[in-house]
């Protein structure tokens, strides 16, 4: 069943009020007419002009009645399609939506606990700065059940810009659990305000619904990280590896931006896993995996992409950049060494997106600048050639 065309009927109350106005003018009219002539025009105008403040109240009445039902309308397609979003950063974008179209409110934030002392943190309408350092509730580890409004005091020499953050109004995010997921907070620039019942309950309404489906969510990430990711070394796995690099190098392609990739791989661990057996390679590759992640920035991304064979992406990256995160992950390796006395050591190519080149190319490219640094007698890395 289709929505109610809300403009339709209101435009027939407007109408419908305008038809009742002009009769009760027509019938003011009559009875003026038998009066003597100036108390009559003197008693018409006065009518005219008490019908045409009537009609003026009643159109600004039946105006804001329909803005606030097509805000409340469209604040329900958000809620009804929060249930349908599994991917989690749409999620948060849709939860962001709904709660700015609440009339009062600058910016919003959505913190969400992701485990380990790390968080999650979508903004909207926030600057860098604010996004950056972010308003707090003041009530740091309270669990409280409701909403906790704040106002926002400043010196002197800031009292007077119009565009710093001046209250805010933080909704905690509990599970079906009891456990907190983390909180959805509001922000105003306008100072002296303060939000009504009536939207805290708007805000209250939002939260309530996207708990579910930010626990749905979760669990879709999870389950995805699992079927993405190498169980031995907590990289990401070689069918991820070649997805990211198309769509990475697709997105540098369409706005000109840099884009490198390193592929590396350990020297002569076959012979390794022939002396001392698979199952202490294995052992012996865990251990690398985790120093070589342990040298990649968070923006990077480190995939596993053979037996021995590692490959990182590196958005945003020239190939100097990458011979640098080569070189320490090279650094943090030294010395470490295998059952039998052999040091680990380890080879790799470079190369550098260019302009017009898929991501076939470029993979190609570094892979065979990395058979070059194995024929230039390994333990090196070298870029491709242009």
């Amino acid at each position: 069943m289709g929505e109610p065309d809300i403009s339709s009927g209101a435009t027939i109350s407007i109408l419908i009020a305008a038809i009742a106005l002009v009769g009760l003018g027509v019938v003011v009219v009559l009875l003026l007419r038998g009066r003597p002539k100036p108390e009559r025009e003197d008693r018409l105008a006065r009518a005219v002009d008490d019908m045409r403040t009537r009609m003026d109240d009643l159109g600004r009445d039946l105006s804001d009645a329909l803005e606030r039902a097509e805000r409340e309308s469209k604040r329900n397609r958000f809620l009804s399609d929060l249930g349908n979003s599994i991917e989690f950063e749409e999620l948060l974008d849709r939860v962001l939506d709904a709660a700015l179209e609440i009339p009062g409110f600058d910016a919003a934030m959505v913190v969400l606990d992701e485990g380990g002392g790390s968080s999650a943190i979508a903004t909207r309408g926030m600057t860098p700065e604010e996004a950056a350092h972010p308003p707090s509730s003041g009530a740091a580890g309270a669990q409280s059940a409701g909403p906790i409004t704040v106002n926002y005091r400043y010196g002197a020499a800031d009292a007077a810009d119009t565009h710093l953050i001046r209250g805010g109004l933080f909704m905690p995010l509990i599970s079906r659990d009891g456990s907190i997921l983390g909180s959805l907070a509001l922000f105003w620039r306008k100072p002296g305000y303060e939000p009504s019942q009536e939207r805290i309950a708007a805000i209250e309404q939002i939260a309530e619904t996207c708990i579910p489906a930010i626990e749905n969510a979760r669990r879709y990430r999870e389950a995805r990280q699992l079927a993405e990711t190498d169980a031995l070394t907590g990289f990401f796995n070689q069918r991820y590896f070649h997805e990211t690099l198309r769509r990475e190098s697709l997105r540098a392609q369409r706005y000109d931006r840099r884009l490198a990739l390193l592929i590396l791989d350990l020297d002569d661990f076959k012979a390794v896993n022939d002396r001392i057996g698979h199952l202490a390679g294995d052992a012996v590759l865990a251990q690398v995996a985790e120093k070589l992640r342990n040298e990649i920035r968070s923006v990077d991304i480190g995939c596993r992409v053979g037996g021995d064979e590692f490959a990182v992406i590196m958005p945003e990256s020239t190939s100097d950049d990458a011979g640098q995160l080569f070189q320490r992950m090279h650094d943090s390796l030294v010395g470490m060494s295998v059952p039998g006395g052999q040091m680990v050591r380890v080879s790799a190519g470079i190369a550098e997106l260019r302009h017009g080149e898929t991501a076939a190319g470029l993979f190609e490219r570094a892979d065979s600048a990395l058979y070059r640094a194995k024929d230039l007698g390994k333990d090196r890395a070298t870029i491709a050639k242009d």
